[in-house]
């Protein structure tokens, strides 16, 4: 199991996955838990193998004990028994993780692909869409920190366009990007970290 564990503050902790291993290995090591027969896609079960897997890796590095994980119902997965955060993410042959102890947490990754380019008017704002501009990698990294500020929500009903907005930024390696949820209840910043690879653009959540 390769996982690389990245930095982040506070007990909590970010690591990434590059998945090499067949079903069957992946299967043996999650025992007792078993991916759901209804899930027919071999892509789709490695996927929900090395996800469950990493997550149990994260828990085990910080002494808890994983007993499986559920999602409420929005979609937002947790921890059973356990109150930590957590985040999950896929983009094959790729799988990203986050878990913390006090913050709801947010993490995506994404292959920087041309179609970014024709949905972007869906997702971004005007100003965002000038930072972008033809960008392939500006708009990777715009789609994934709207992914993560959505997930660190937890809700369902926000549109990209209007509740959520990312600051302008300059294209780095790796940087730090100011976000907003922002509903008719209030306003809620979020700091993200992004990391540029030559296959996947990766943001997450930073907390303090």
């Amino acid at each position: 199991m390769p996982v690389k564990e990245l930095n982040a503050a506070n007990k909590g902790k970010v690591a990434l996955w590059h998945i090499t291993e067949d079903e069957n290995l992946l299967s043996d090591q999650l025992k007792p838990i078993q991916c759901p027969k209804e899930l027919v896609s071999p892509q789709k079960r490695l996927e929900w193998l090395s996800g469950r897997l990493l997550i149990r890796h994260l828990a085990n590095s910080l002494g808890l004990y994983y007993q499986g994980m559920e999602k409420d119902k929005f979609g937002k997965p947790f921890l059973k028994n356990l109150d930590y955060h957590i985040s999950l993410s896929h983009s094959y042959p790729y799988v990203a993780a986050q878990i913390n102890p006090s913050h709801s947490v947010g993490i995506d990754i994404e292959q920087p692909k041309e179609k970014l380019l024709k949905v972007a008017p869906r997702i971004l704002n005007p100003v965002e869409l000038e930072n972008a501009g033809n960008d392939i990698i500006k708009h990777c990294i715009y789609w994934s920190a709207k992914e993560a500020l959505y997930k660190i929500y937890g809700k369902r009903g926000l549109l990209f366009t209007n509740n959520l907005s990312v600051e302008p930024f300059d294209l780095e390696e790796t940087g730090h990007l100011k976000g907003w949820i922002k509903t008719e209840e209030n306003n809620v910043f979020a700091e993200l970290k992004y990391i540029v690879h030559e296959e996947y653009v990766l943001v997450y959540s930073k907390t303090e």
